[in-house]
């Protein structure tokens, strides 16, 4: 059964392996091709001033994220796929960043996500890597049983844990391929269970089961909606100023738009892959008086384990080192994926030849 879903699958997990080491770093290789130069200055500008770029007059952005680095650009987001950046202390649009990078990360998202499909064939996409997706993690899990040496002595226990650099041929394409299937099983484990759960409604309804919560209703797909800026934006400063002292630690502040009475702003307290140091919270513009501050204790298990599981998938939960774990194990399943074909190859292909 390994060996024929193996052959079935290979191709589909050679995809969503190399996409993964693709985009294991996504993050710190785009700011740095970005590559902003900006000289910190006495006093940075609010949201009121800054907002008051006439590009924003027609297309409003979604959001607005400040960064305390005082080297680092505000970043204007319209939506999940663009974003164009300021100075922080001039209000100087300083373009979209390195387009050509940016785009390369998106073409490889697609194809981890939807096998490169567009419009109505993404549905088609997603549910053939949501089944690849299961197979793989057959495969981990058969792989797991299979490694076990039939007799535990210790070349026996080396030959399937350490690396033989004399081997050659269907000798190697073994040791390797039960070197690194021991070595990155635990990971590989983590990381394809959690794209399970992303991947099927079952499976993130299975969560919150789990967690002895009633599953949320699947949500209804909103369509995107042209916003303008109010005119009057006054209090945006103020607010803004109250988020700062009311969270002293804080790494990064997004401004929800479009905003009415009140503003409400996503305070993080440290890298995008921990959601229990990020909170919500709501001031009202004309007081500065802070309306509602919910952090990541407010929500139920069940959430706060789904939340979690997206950021765990892809390493950004433990940081630069969380993601290197991932991408050597995005990598070593690749490994897999070709020592696996190899030992199929030459077991119903090659013609053997005798000494």
């Amino acid at each position: 059964m390994h060996l024929a879903i193996g052959l079935l699958a290979g191709s589909l997990v050679a995809v969503m392996s190399v996409t993964g080491v693709l985009m294991a770093f996504e993050r710190q290789i785009t700011e740095q091709a970005d590559g902003f130069h900006i000289v910190a200055g006495a006093t940075a500008l609010g949201p009121e001033k800054l907002l008051e770029n006439p590009a924003f007059l027609k297309n409003a952005p979604s959001a607005v994220i400040f960064e305390r680095d005082p080297v680092k650009p505000v970043a204007f987001q319209f939506g999940k796929d663009k974003s164009t950046f300021c100075n922080p202390y001039t209000g100087e649009s300083i373009g979209e960043g390195n387009t050509s990078v940016r785009g390369f990360f998106k073409f490889i998202l697609s194809w981890h996500r939807w096998l490169g499909r567009e419009g109505a064939s993404q549905e088609t996409g997603k549910a053939v890597i949501g089944i690849a997706n299961l197979l793989f993690l057959f495969l981990v899990v058969s792989g797991v049983f299979l490694w076990f040496p039939k007799r535990w002595t210790r070349p026996a226990f080396k030959a399937v844990t350490l690396i033989q650099t004399r081997l050659k041929g269907r000798s190697r394409d073994w040791n390797w391929h039960n070197v690194f299937g021991f070595w990155a099983a635990i990971p590989l484990l983590v990381i394809v269970t959690s794209g399970t759960v992303i991947s099927h409604l079952w499976a993130t309804n299975l969560v919150f089961r789990i967690a002895g919560e009633t599953p949320p209703p699947k949500g209804e797909k909103k369509k995107p909606q042209k916003s303008s800026l109010p005119e009057n934006r006054a209090g945006l400063d103020a607010a803004l100023a109250a988020v700062k002292v009311a969270n002293p630690a804080w790494q990064s502040i997004q401004l929800q738009l479009p905003f009415t009475k009140s503003a409400t702003f996503t305070v993080a307290d440290s890298h995008r892959g921990r959601p229990d140091l990020r909170r919500q919270v709501t001031v009202d513009l004309t007081t500065s008086a802070i309306l509602k501050s919910e952090g990541f204790e407010a929500m139920s298990t069940g959430r706060q384990a789904r939340t979690w599981i997206r950021w765990i998938h892809t390493g950004e939960a433990g940081g630069i080192a969380g993601q290197t774990i991932a991408g050597l194990a995005a990598a070593a399943s690749a490994v897999l994926v070709w020592t696996g074909f190899a030992l199929s190859w030459r077991r119903f292909f090659k013609k053997r030849t005798t000494a």
